[in-house]
């Protein structure tokens, strides 16, 4: 439920702060006042198209911000906790809105900053608009086909078992398509595919093995300078150079020296360790070296082998991938691909099994949705029709026509379209061909008032649904949207019907004012002698005690009708 509405720097709205209250919600005042300013706040803090031609003129941006209890929405409180946002304990979700002049979008829930699309996921499910948009909507067949599976609860979970079912036909069908492609273009990917993996695995490639490879290839090349400086090393080390003798020989010959003097004076011991070590570690790294020239490699041959090895392994990585793991996964799939094409027909009679027996199922599922939707038309065209005789169409029919086609879609095979006379004596035709403004506008009444019972959603708008009605018409359509109200629903509704406005529960004037040469649209929560006088402005125009007392008489007249209703929904 909508708990309050905050607006600020939006089309004429300087600042506003509405609280609305659980059911009939009613905003009136003259026309260019700004009520559907309101309507279009509250439809972009859930999600709408929110543009910044909108920021009232002199400020840099508008903030919208709504308040909703949604402690007994158990659907909205899974969408929010997916999101990971933070609810508080009460079930408080607060929804924020801010846009800059230059477009900068900033929206969060509950502190938490998140996207138009999680909002309008979320807002879709708190707030049902309803206006002149939602009225040319009933003229699409897809959305007969949606109120007719919400108008029938057990429609849903036998949704839900044919598109599962649906899915994987679709998915066999197209794996089916996929494997009976051309026969000569499968020929021609499998001698490919069969030569590509004849010639990874003949290589015989290793993870590590060009590294190891680019190693030996940069040793074996440069051997002769390794050699010349390995042998060099060795001889100052062990012979010297040019008349001096070598390091190992000269470092002993200190050895001995320290050693000599070390009897006298134990405080050079620390300077013969070190001298020691240093002579073991030299005399060992001299023989070390000695050995690696004795064995180091000369061999040309060896050479030319691995710099051919390494070239296999550029070429292949040109045609298969950057790295040697890059071509063993090609060789993977490959493989995996080669084998599906060897066993085509093992698997072609797979997938033509598979696929029939889904197609068996998905058609038999297709009956049953069929068969519930046809029974749900024929309860929800009754009952709609029933309410368009309340609503001054007596004479009205209202048809919903279910025929099952043989095409099949995610959601079933039926073409659902709603068929409508307003006359006796005419055959009902295509709603959206036949029916008027006037007439549409009481169809959708109609519609919702027999889907709000089905509907999760807390929250219904209606924005003007009573254009170019009135009299007792006017009078039903009152009772009708007040009804959803009593029904466990929170209604918002734009009127300029005095018999609607009647029937508040919390009456919100709107009013287009000047202060200091600006225009600003106000709002105002009417108290019971403002609201008789508001009525008495909207049926009258002019405020006398006679449509005062019309007014008080309003008022009396709709407490009485709605306590009946309440006294019988608990009963």
């Amino acid at each position: 439920m909508l708990k309050s509405l905050t607006v600020t720097n939006f089309a004429l709205i300087d600042k506003a702060y509405i609280e609305f209250v659980p059911g009939l919600n009613i905003l009136t005042g003259e026309t260019g006042a700004g009520k559907s300013i309101l309507i279009d706040a509250l439809s972009i803090i859930v999600g709408g198209r929110a543009s910044a031609d909108s920021i009232r003129s002199g400020a840099d941006h508008f903030r919208i911000e709504a308040v909703f209890d949604i402690a007994n929405l158990t659907s909205i409180k899974d969408i929010v906790e997916e999101q990971g946002i933070t609810l508080e304990e009460d079930g408080t979700l607060i929804l924020t809105r801010r846009l800059t002049k230059h477009s900068k979008n900033s929206i969060h829930i509950n502190g938490c900053q998140t996207t138009v699309t999680t909002l309008r996921k979320i807002g879709e499910k708190l707030v049902d608009m309803h206006g002149q948009h939602e009225n040319q909507a009933l003229l699409r067949p897809e959305v007969h086909l949606a109120l007719t599976d919400t108008f029938a609860p057990e429609i849903s979970p036998k949704l839900e078992e044919y598109q599962h079912a649906y899915r994987k036909w679709h998915k066999t069908k197209a794996e089916l398509a996929s494997l009976t492609q051309d026969s000569r273009e499968r020929l021609q990917r499998e001698e490919m595919l069969s030569w590509q993996t004849q010639e990874i695995a003949t290589a015989n490639l290793t993870v590590d093995e060009e590294a190891k490879l680019e190693s030996q290839i940069t040793i074996l090349a440069n051997a002769e300078k390794i050699t010349n400086a390995v042998s060099r090393s060795y001889m100052l080390l062990s012979q010297g150079n040019k008349g001096f003798s070598g390091v190992v020989a000269c470092l002993a010959d200190i050895k001995r020296d320290l050693e000599m003097a070390v009897r006298y004076d134990t405080a050079i011991n620390a300077q013969l360790a070190v001298v020691t070590e240093a002579l073991y570690q030299l005399e060992e790294t001299m023989g070390e070296l000695r050995d690696y020239r004795e064995n180091i490699d000369f061999n040309p041959a060896r050479l030319a082998k691995l710099e051919e090895r390494l070239d296999v392994i550029h070429k292949l990585k040109k045609k298969y991938g950057a790295t040697v793991e890059d071509i063993l996964a090609y060789y993977e799939q490959a493989t995996a691909e080669l084998a599906t094409i060897t066993n085509f027909d093992e698997r072609l009679s797979q997938l033509e099994q598979a696929e029939a027996s889904l197609a068996s199922e998905v058609a038999k599922l297709a009956e049953v949705l069929t068969s519930l939707r046809q029974t749900a038309g024929q309860e929800m065209a009754w009952q709609i029709s029933a309410h368009l005789a309340d609503l001054g169409m007596p004479k009205a029919k209202f048809l919903v026509d279910v025929n099952q086609s043989q095409h099949y879609t995610a959601n079933g095979a039926d073409d659902v379209v709603f068929l409508f006379s307003a006359n006796l004596g005419e055959e009902p035709k295509l709603l959206q061909k036949i029916a008027s403004g006037g007439e549409l506008s009481r169809i959708a009444l109609a519609i919702k008032t027999v889907c709000s019972e089905r509907e999760e959603t807390p929250t219904m708008v209606f924005d003007e649904v009573d254009a170019g009605i009135g009299g007792q018409t006017a009078q039903k359509i009152a009772e009708k949207i007040a009804g959803i109200a009593v029904a466990d629903k929170q209604v918002l509704c734009i009127t300029h019907l005095p018999q609607i406005a009647a029937m508040a529960d919390c009456h919100i004037y709107i009013a287009k004012v000047i202060e200091e040469e600006r225009t600003m649209t106000r709002v105002t929560i009417l108290t019971p002698d403002s609201q008789r006088t508001e009525l008495a402005r909207m049926a009258s125009g002019e405020i006398t005690q006679l449509s005062r007392d019309n007014a008080a008489q309003m008022l009396e007249m709709a407490k009485i009708k709605k306590a009946n209703w309440k006294n019988k929904a608990q009963a």
